[in-house]
């Protein structure tokens, strides 16, 4: 059964999450196997995703990265995603990889299919 998964971008500058980034496949197989489809494709995708905006408070203030990691270590980061997830019509609890771009230099690791 082919399913929806996602590889997401957090743009991080000067520490401050200012811009997510996405780009969705449909896949079928293991979950192992689409993790290591989407690691393989992360330098090549990062340069076609679709942009979306950061969360911003109510001063126009962008989120610290300290802050995300925060609700990343209680599951709860998936909700600042909601507008990837709809833009891509993805199901509750998609797979998804999610590499950190700092300051222009993507940190992933390399993986070859």
């Amino acid at each position: 059964m082919n399913e929806i998964i996602l590889n997401i971008y957090l743009i991080i500058n000067d520490d401050l999450v200012i811009e997510f980034c996405a780009v969705s496949y449909e896949r079928e197989g293991g979950d192992d196997n689409k993790i290591k489809f989407l690691k393989s494709r992360v330098r090549e995708d990062f340069t076609k995703a679709f942009k979306f905006d950061a969360p911003q408070d109510k001063n126009g203030k962008f989120m610290s990265y300290k802050k995300f990691h925060k609700l990343e270590k209680r599951g709860l980061q998936f909700q600042l995603f909601e507008e990837i997830f709809e833009r891509f019509g993805v199901p509750q609890n998609p797979l998804v990889c999610v590499t950190p771009v700092v300051n222009g230099e993507i940190y992933a690791e390399e993986v070859n299919l």
